[in-house]
């Protein structure tokens, strides 16, 4: 068996994409995980995703048989990255070689950080990593449910982002802990990227609330969502969950999805009760 390594930056072609698609679709009926989120296949035809693929190919078969996927999600040189190797060629040594190619091409292009993405149940996966030196940092939840129409709340203004960035950076700070440059580059990132809508709540004239929504295909993402301090506990994060299931039925999405920390039993009270269940967990490791 004669397996060749190659690195490919973002956008993927098409064939390329259809071989990696076809990759995650056979693992994924095997494993009963899905893969294609992790391996960020719904954006490596993007020119503007920054990040690249590890492929493994059998030489003699012309067969693609692992697929390693980094990339950068929000621009700061922090790239997540997975890997899935096709059920018949496991355990071969494919991972590794994947492995090490990540590392050669995360240092090429001078990343500042990086978390290893496992599904949580994958075969081999936790064990796998934490033999390439990597050990577990923390775990998040996706969750989803069906994008409808909803009646909103009169008291509470859902409207585009206009350029208030003290109010919001305030409200990214208390909410998440962020320094102001790291507010405004996140700012900057959800204005600027395509497919991303950065929203703001009011009530009363007040910046009370915000939330990004991101159209992958069928799916409509919710990322960023925070509420103002002074007004948590008065149904200003469920009145932005409602907004944003009723924005992606309108723009035809069939889904919204989001993630949160296992840990945030808060949150994940707020979009349980807004109908969300979750779909699949993902564990995160850091290298040691």
């Amino acid at each position: 068996m004669n397996i060749s390594v190659m690195t490919v930056s973002f956008p993927l072609d098409g064939e390329t994409l259809k071989e990696v698609k076809l990759l995650c679709e056979e693992a994924t009926v095997h494993d009963y995980r899905v893969y294609e989120t992790i391996m960020n296949v719904p954006m490596a035809s993007s020119f503007e995703s920054k990040g690249f693929m590890v492929l493994a190919y059998e030489d003699d078969k012309d067969l693609l048989v692992g697929a390693a996927s980094a990339i950068d999600l929000i621009g700061l040189h922090t790239y997540e990255w997975s890997l899935v190797v096709t059920p018949a060629y496991r355990q071969k040594g494919i991972g590794t070689a994947l492995v090490e190619s990540i590392q050669v091409g995360l240092e090429e292009r001078g990343a500042e950080g990086q978390l290893a993405v496992v599904i949580d149940g994958s075969p081999f996966g936790h064990t796998f990593i934490e033999q390439k030196g990597f050990a577990y940092s923390f775990s998040e939840a996706t969750l989803e449910t069906k994008a409808e129409p909803v009646a909103l709340q009169n008291d509470i203004n859902i409207q585009p982002y206009d350029g208030e960035e003290a109010e919001l950076i305030s409200i990214y700070g208390e909410a998440f802990g962020d320094l102001p440059e790291e507010s405004k580059e996140l700012i900057a990132f959800n204005t600027t990227t395509n497919g991303r809508k950065l929203w703001v709540a009011y009530r009363d004239g007040d910046m009370v609330g915000t939330v990004t929504t991101a159209k992958e295909n069928e799916i409509q993402w919710v990322t960023a969502l925070a509420v103002h301090p002074n007004y948590e506990g008065q149904g200003i994060g469920t009145a932005l969950l409602s907004f944003s299931k009723d924005y992606a039925s309108k723009v035809g999405a069939k889904f919204v999805m989001l993630d949160v920390e296992i840990d945030n039993k808060k949150a994940l009270s707020v979009y349980e009760k807004a109908g969300f269940m979750k779909a699949q967990q993902i564990d995160y490791y850091v290298k040691q």
